[in-house]
């Protein structure tokens, strides 16, 4: 058993992005900008838009934290964003989910501009994807596919088993998957809470990548031997014997599937940290194709 280690690799990745924002100071280049909207104190928002801020300066970026009220109108956001998609210094920007409940998220998605959407959530950019034109890719799914080309696990002709449908990961995933080239050339399935008899797609599967969030879902009788797992739940559970309170886990039951799998992701240290490395590297995508527009 092989573990796809995230950590290693978003290490590897942030590596290489800082060698190439080096390159580009020394040739006179404008480095990459990255900018993150945060509006209100959600605690986990706080949390990951302060790590994206803190990997932009590890790796020489600029960035900006645009921190607006909980109590700003619909309105004054769809301004914001229509500020941020005219600055021509800034490459690239997240809105930071959730939104508070009387913004509408997909109206604000859909106001993002394009070409600045480096989540890669804009109807524009999943329907490029779709077509395997060059898009930008949303995070989480850009990392799986970085891992398992990094590590060669071999995807074509192999059946992967998608378990959740959402728009981030599962259905993004399954049209990864599939697409032709490497990591791809998959056979996919597409599972979720309706799916009658789940255990018997996931003991037929090669590949399974599940984003259900629920806790050690997967167990070892529901996979074969030499199966690969992608596990990008993440759930805190409670536990008073942990100084925190609480412990990390996955979808996956990690001890009994692991003796059965040729290739896990461990939680936490999986695909978490690799999904803030493709955003680095989907800004930096960005900036490039700013500078050749520009020219």
């Amino acid at each position: 058993m092989q573990l796809l280690d995230g950590k290693k690799t978003s290490n590897d990745i942030k590596n290489e992005i800082a060698a190439e924002v080096q390159s580009i100071k020394a040739a006179g280049g404008k480095v990459p900008h990255l900018a993150a909207v945060l509006v209100g104190n959600n605690g986990a928002s706080l949390t990951y838009v302060g790590s994206k801020v803190k990997s932009c300066q590890e790796i020489g970026f600029d960035s900006t934290l645009v921190a607006l009220p909980e109590t700003i109108t619909e309105d004054e956001l769809l301004a914001k964003i229509k500020e941020l998609n005219e600055d021509d210094n800034l490459d690239g920007y997240i809105v930071q989910l959730p939104l508070p409940k009387h913004i509408d998220e997909q109206k604000i998605l859909l106001a993002i501009d394009p070409d600045k959407d480096v989540d890669g959530f804009h109807p524009t950019n999943f329907g490029r994807m779709a077509l395997e034109m060059e898009s930008f890719i949303p995070a989480t799914p850009f990392g799986i596919m970085e891992l398992l080309e990094r590590y060669k696990v071999e995807t074509a002709g192999k059946h992967t088993v998608v378990i959740g449908r959402s728009h981030i990961v599962g259905r993004p995933m399954s049209i990864l998957m599939s697409r032709k080239g490497n990591p791809g050339d998959s056979t996919v399935t597409l599972t979720h809470s309706r799916t009658k008899d789940l255990a018997e797609f996931t003991k037929n599967a090669d590949i399974i990548i599940t984003a259900l969030g629920v806790p050690e879902f997967l167990k070892a009788d529901m996979v074969k031997e030499g199966v690969t797992v992608i596990d990008v739940g993440i759930t805190r559970v409670e536990d008073a014997s942990n100084a925190k309170g609480y412990v990390i886990k996955g979808d996956v039951d990690f001890d009994g599937v692991s003796k059965k799998a040729s290739f896990i992701t461990p939680v936490p240290g999986g695909v978490g940290p690799m999904t803030i490395a493709m955003l680095l590297k989907n800004t930096l995508l960005a900036r490039k194709m700013r500078s050749a527009k520009n020219k």
